[in-house]
C-alpha cells in the first residue's frame, strides 16, 4: 500500500524576514487579540461574547498572516503574502520593484498597478541584522524581476 503523497510546491526562492521579525509581526494581530480574549471572559451578554470571540478569531488570523508575511519567487509568477491578502503576479506583468518595496505590475487588463511588500519595508529602530537581511530580500527580488 502506497501512502498518499502530500502536494509538492512549486519550485522556487521564498523571501522572508529574520524569524524575530517574523515573530515581531505577529503583534499587531496578538496584542488586541489577548485585550479581547479578557474582554471577551468579562462580557456580560451573549452578544458582546460572541462579537469578542469573532474579533479574537480576526486578531489570530491576522497574527498568523503576518509570521507568514514575505514573498516567493517562482519561474513563472510572483506570490506577496501580506497581513491581509495573498496577490499572485504572473512573472510576465511584472515592470519593476520599488524601493518601498513594492512590485510594479501590469494587469490583463493593461491596468498599472503596485502591491507592497509589507514585509520588507523598514521602520526606525529596527537592528541591523534585521534591515540588512530586508534590504537583502528585496535586492533578491529585484534581480528575480530584471530577469523576467
Amino acid at each position: 500500500m502506497d501512502a498518499p503523497r502530500r502536494a509538492r510546491r512549486p519550485g522556487g526562492t521564498e523571501l522572508a524576514p529574520t524569524r524575530a521579525n517574523r515573530v515581531a509581526n505577529t503583534v499587531p494581530g496578538l496584542a488586541p487579540g489577548l485585550g479581547l480574549l479578557v474582554y471577551a471572559a468579562e462580557a456580560g451578554t451573549p452578544g458582546e461574547r460572541a462579537a469578542a470571540v469573532a474579533a479574537v478569531l480576526v486578531c489570530g488570523v491576522l497574527a498568523v498572516r503576518g509570521y507568514r508575511a514575505g514573498v516567493r519567487c517562482e519561474a513563472e509568477r510572483l506570490v506577496v503574502r501580506g497581513y491581509v491578502w495573498t496577490r499572485v503576479i504572473p512573472r510576465a506583468a511584472v515592470t519593476g520593484v520599488t524601493g518601498l518595496p513594492a512590485v510594479r505590475w501590469t494587469s490583463a487588463g493593461g491596468r498599472r498597478r503596485w502591491t507592497p511588500v509589507t514585509a520588507f519595508a523598514t521602520v526606525s529602530g529596527e537592528t541591523g541584522g534585521v534591515r540588512s537581511r530586508k534590504r537583502h530580500n528585496a535586492a533578491r527580488l529585484r534581480r528575480w524581476a530584471a530577469r523576467g
